[in-house]
């Protein structure tokens, strides 16, 4: 562990430092290249009225999903340290590998947009993290994020430029791979004799206080996140207005039936945390189409129900994880639930 790590940690960092010295330029350059008697200022201007929303997901990434998995007690340190590690490399490795792949091949130009899509691309590791939580090291966990950047970049494209499909809050891209790439990274950890709950995987007051402070920062900035890539003006409005009526319903749904389904009218920690984003997650494919608001609120409002019921229904401990998450995630399912669906295999060294 002590070599280990920062060997794989250096070697990573020096590979980017290299990847972007050959390949990366500032946008700034193309707009000097094409039209070199212009000022760029109108352009720079046009791409920095994207920096609040690329604002927002940088909060989404860094407190949102940090403090969200610190829903085990054991794990705090872990969940926003090494959330914070693994962001730094999905955000370098992810801004470079779209935009190689945009390019094919070629030198490309970088501007406000190639971050905001390193940033998406992050996202998809950060929800699988959910799925491995305390199984796996910090030098593993590194290796997983340029693997799943990768994959998340090919299927992306394959979901985007080949079957033309409309995805705009990235339910399908983001939400479902990270999920489904987290539950099969899991499944390859599997120990059959380890069919019982582990005693670590448990949460306490003050890591469940700490995890609702990351969904509340996620519930915040959700609108940003599913509308920032739409296009600026109607599609944009649309994404906003949609989202944010979309989680509001989702709100109240999953308050109603948390209560309805625990001992005594009680409300359960673990659907707040979750359940509550169900609605940010189930509208995002559709976010920027005309829906009207009640369609959001009635896409929320059902995914809040669904999230709550299956979460309390489906949840094994062994078994059938695969198709528990996927009924979980296409609905706006729990990171945490993805947790609870595995095998416990725990690595006591990743708790920093």
């Amino acid at each position: 562990m002590r070599l280990k790590f920062p060997m794989v940690a250096f070697a990573l960092e020096v590979a980017m430092i290299v990847l972007f010295g050959i390949f990366v330029k500032y946008d700034i350059e193309q707009m000097d290249l094409h039209q070199p008697n212009t000022t760029n200022s109108t352009e720079v201007d046009r791409y920095l009225e994207l920096h609040s929303l690329f604002q927002d997901v940088h909060v989404m990434i860094f407190v949102g999903f940090g403090f969200l998995m610190t829903f085990l007690r054991n794990y705090g340190f872990s969940s926003v340290g090494i959330n914070l590690l693994v962001a730094s490399l999905g955000l370098q490795w992810g801004t470079f590998i779209q935009g190689i792949v945009h390019s094919h091949g070629q030198k490309f130009y970088i501007g406000i947009k190639n971050m905001i899509n390193g940033d998406l691309s992050t996202v998809t590791v950060l929800i699988s993290f959910g799925a491995v939580l305390g199984k796996i090291s910090p030098s593993q966990m590194l290796v997983m994020t340029i693997l799943e950047i990768a994959a998340f970049v090919g299927n992306e494209y394959l979901v985007g430029e080949i079957f033309k499909a409309s995805d705009v809050g990235a339910s399908m891209t983001i939400h479902a791979f990270g999920a489904y790439f987290g539950l099969a990274v899991a499944g390859i950890l599997y120990h059959p004799s380890l069919r019982k709950e582990h005693e670590m995987e448990k949460s306490a007051y003050h890591s469940d206080l700490f995890a609702m402070i990351g969904t509340l920062f996620l519930w915040i900035f959700w609108p940003s996140f599913n509308s920032v890539i739409a296009e600026t003006g109607e599609m944009q409005y649309l994404a906003i207005v949609n989202t944010y009526f979309s989680l509001v319903a989702c709100v109240l749904t999953a308050y109603a039936c948390s209560s309805l389904l625990e001992k005594r009218g009680k409300l359960d920690m673990v659907h707040i945390q979750n359940a509550t984003l169900a609605g940010g997650v189930a509208v995002g494919t559709c976010a920027d189409m005309p829906i009207r608001p009640f369609g959001s609120m009635v896409i929320g409002g059902i995914g809040g129900i669904v999230s709550v019921f299956g979460f309390k229904f489906l949840t094994v401990y062994h078994g059938h994880a695969g198709s528990c998450a996927r009924f979980f995630h296409r609905n706006g399912s729990c990171w945490r639930a993805d947790h609870r669906f595995n095998s416990q295999v725990h690595c006591p060294w990743t708790a920093i």
